[in-house]
């Protein structure tokens, strides 16, 4: 699961640039900062691997594996 706390965001793109398996592209939409943030495009192809999250200078970026509802 990623989570993306768009108001944080500077739309730096690094996020998107460190992505293996292209989850994550730039949004139409804007922020309250006035820049495009990412947007998930593809959350099943996320291996978890965290670069987005480990890179993103504004820690913006949260992934974590979902929890199974039991």
């Amino acid at each position: 699961m990623i989570e993306i706390d768009e108001d944080l965001c500077k739309g730096c793109e690094i996020c998107v640039a460190f992505c293996a398996k292209d989850v994550l592209e730039m949004s139409d939409k804007f922020n309250k900062k006035g820049v495009h943030p990412p947007l998930v495009v593809r959350e099943e192809d996320c291996n978890l691997c965290g670069n987005c999250m480990l890179y993103c200078p504004d820690l913006a970026i949260v992934v974590a594996e979902e929890e199974e509802s039991g």
